[in-house]
């Protein structure tokens, strides 16, 4: 019997920690390009908010640039954020981006994590590795990321068709 309300009790615990994880990322729950489950990816997670007052939610930068990639002729009035070490949004725009290093990255090869403060990226680079990016910079790079795969995956559906004729 002590099994079972030990077994019960220690259910009920991770259970509700886990609830309570995922209720502090804001809607929607899933990537709007990939499809990723963004509290699992709450430390890489932006929300991108046009001037019409919509908003979408991406699990990283990569999936940010495709957003705005595919969605030129909005304007853009936030881009937000998840600072890595505290999950919470900021404006990415100001953010310190560290660019590569040694921990995987979302969507990526090369990772680019946002910090609200330089101390938080410089610890994160003393153990990760990594450079210090502007946000221009890291846009531009999760940009090109964004092309080549969608010219990579345009020249596997060519050469599919061709296969099928």
């Amino acid at each position: 019997m002590k099994y079972i309300i030990l077994f019960l009790m220690l259910f009920l615990l991770l259970t509700a920690t886990f609830a309570g994880a995922t209720d502090s990322v804001e809607a929607p729950k899933n990537c709007t390009q990939c499809g990723m489950d963004r509290s699992m990816f709450a430390q890489s997670r932006m929300l991108v908010v046009y001037a019409d007052r919509t908003a979408v939610g991406v699990c990283s930068l990569h999936c940010a640039a495709a957003e705005l990639h595919n969605n030129k002729e909005k304007l853009v009035s936030a881009l937000m954020v998840a600072d890595f070490a505290t999950k919470k949004l900021i404006d990415a725009r100001s953010a310190v981006w560290v660019v590569g290093g040694r921990k995987s990255g979302v969507m990526t090869a090369r990772a680019k994590w946002a910090f609200d403060s330089a101390e938080e990226a410089r610890r994160f680079m003393a153990e990760n590795g990594g450079t210090v990016n502007s946000f221009d910079q890291a846009m531009s790079a999760a940009t090109i990321e964004v092309l080549e795969q969608a010219e990579e995956e345009k020249t596997v559906e060519n050469e599919m068709l061709r296969e099928m004729r």
